[in-house]
């Protein structure tokens, strides 16, 4: 008879459950409760005056003259937007849609190529130019604004959308190429050596590295370009006259004379020049907001 030697097979015990460890409540995340109630203020602020714009544009003339801005329309009337729009209203929209493009072109058109130069380049023109286009945010349109008007007659341009749309521009440079170099120093370098090392121009770098890794500054600049036409009202005042040649600003101000104490009418067509901006700001605050805090290349 054979005996066994193999040693036995040890016996598996049960293992105790392992405990969770719990959080303690102080490391636990609380709510801010002044910043909470801070945010609470400022919403307030923000939406009240946007209310009574709305609700006021739907007021009889003389609800709105007599009655509390705060209280709800009794009798709501889309007549003062029907009023509004038979006015002339969609030659204003016209005219500023066609102004504010053209300038987003030639912002984006001439910034990106001098913000990308002011970076890439170490030589002493390269940065006097950079600090003469950044001396331009410290000079106000009302200060330039009798030889601009000089200057524009001469080039025979007074009484047309071009006559906007170049000094708009011009006073959008600055700020456009300050927020885009800002953008392109962070596109590490090692991937522009990289794209030289394969032989590629200053110019391919330029639109295959540099501007895709931009878009956040360039989406920054092209909102706060639009934004500079779309509610600029120096300029059309003083270079155009013509009623074919009106943006919404100045065909605002007109408004209220044609109007005369129509308050209603007056905050309809508000409304009604506000929409688009504001659609166009809901779709990108994002990118203008990382764009701001130059995070927009990263």
């Amino acid at each position: 008879m054979s005996i066994d030697t193999r040693p036995a097979a040890p016996q598996r015990t049960a293992s105790a459950p392992r405990r969770l460890r719990s959080v303690p409540r102080s490391r636990r995340r609380t709510g801010n409760p002044v910043a909470g109630l801070g945010s609470l203020i400022w919403l307030v602020i923000v939406l009240v005056p946007l209310y009574t714009l709305v609700s006021s544009s739907l007021m009889h003339q003389d609800e709105a003259l007599n009655g509390d801005p705060l209280a709800i329309p009794t009798n709501p009337t889309f007549d003062n937007y029907t009023t509004v729009l038979d006015s002339g209203f969609l030659t204003l929209l016209g005219n500023t849609a066609v102004v504010a493009v053209a300038t987003v072109a030639i912002v984006l058109l001439l910034s990106v190529p001098v913000a990308y130069v002011a970076v890439r380049t170490r030589s002493r023109l390269s940065s006097l130019a950079f600090r003469t286009f950044l001396l331009g945010v410290a000079i106000p349109a009302q200060a330039v604004i009798v030889p601009l008007y000089l200057l524009i007659g001469k080039m025979g341009l007074y009484d047309s959308l071009w006559a906007i749309i170049l000094p708009t521009a011009a006073f959008a440079m600055p700020v456009a190429v300050l927020v885009l170099s800002g953008t392109m120093r962070d596109v590490s370098e090692e991937m522009y050596e990289a794209m030289s090392l394969d032989g590629a121009s200053p110019v391919r770098m330029l639109w295959q590295l540099a501007v895709p890794l931009s878009k956040g500054g360039i989406s920054t600049v092209a909102i706060f370009s639009a934004l500079q036409a779309w509610n600029g009202f120096l300029f059309p005042l003083i270079l155009t006259q013509s009623e074919e040649n009106r943006v919404l600003t100045l065909g605002l101000f007109n408004f209220m004379t044609q109007f005369g104490v129509n308050i209603p009418a007056v905050l309809a067509a508000i409304v009604l020049s506000v929409v688009p901006i504001f659609a166009v700001y809901l779709v990108a605050r994002r990118a203008l907001v990382n764009g701001l805090m130059g995070v927009g290349g990263k």
